[in-house]
């Protein structure tokens, strides 16, 4: 839970650093406030996080995504949020060294992963989903399906911006929005060395600067 408390309020600082500090105004703040509300994050946490965004003692954070290979050529990315750079891949490199993998360049793994973006929305009655795919199709989405009372929404890392704008202008309540590495296809590993993969993923989430973990074990 602090973990991602922590995260939420790296990706509010951010947010308020390139857009304002006003959700009316910048949209990636108000989805982000979603995010946190959904994450049971207390309102407070969240006022907090985005007065201090607004002064001189909050930190500039670089969001940097490494690539590497675990143990039994499992491919990984690790997306950070760091105020230093250079202490986040000394951190990065050393975490796959002493676990078996290797931290690798810029371009060589992220090109076996699909850059998406996913929103989760309250269900409204009476909608189609078959109608609602064909509407977005236009908008960049791939998938639209339901789970329990809730609409999930995938589509293109770059239509982000339009499918938010979408779905609020249509009376959609967006429940959260995340951006994810989807694996192209993945490795099945037996028990014993996924167990290995498993060990170096742990350790990299553990990581403060670290935000999410993508990799393609099956």
């Amino acid at each position: 839970m602090a973990k991602t408390f922590t995260r939420l309020g790296k990706d509010i600082a951010m947010a308020v650093k390139a857009g304002g500090p006003d959700p009316d105004t910048n949209p990636r703040l108000r989805v982000l406030i979603q995010n946190a509300k959904a994450a049971n994050m207390p309102k407070e946490n969240v006022e907090r996080a985005i007065k201090r965004a607004t002064t001189k003692e909050q930190e500039d954070y670089k969001e940097i995504v490494y690539e590497g290979y675990g143990p039994h050529g499992i491919a990984i990315l690790v997306e950070t949020a760091t105020d230093n750079p250079t202490r986040t891949v000394s951190n990065i490199r050393s975490i796959f060294n002493k676990n078996g993998g290797s931290l690798g360049t810029s371009g060589s793994v992220s090109f076996l992963f699909e850059h998406k973006c996913n929103f989760k929305v309250k269900y409204k009655p009476g909608i189609n989903l078959d109608d609602l795919e064909l509407e977005l199709i236009d908008y960049g989405v791939s998938e639209v399906f339901a789970e329990d009372d809730t609409i999930i929404i995938y589509g293109e890392f770059e239509s982000f911006g339009s499918i938010q704008k979408y779905l609020e202008e249509k009376g959609f309540e967006i429940v959260s929005a995340e951006f994810e590495w989807i694996p192209v296809d993945t490795k099945e590993l037996p028990a014993d060395q996924a167990a290995e993969v498993e060990k170096l993923l742990e350790k990299l989430e553990e990581d403060d600067d670290v935000k999410n973990v993508f990799h393609n074990m099956r």
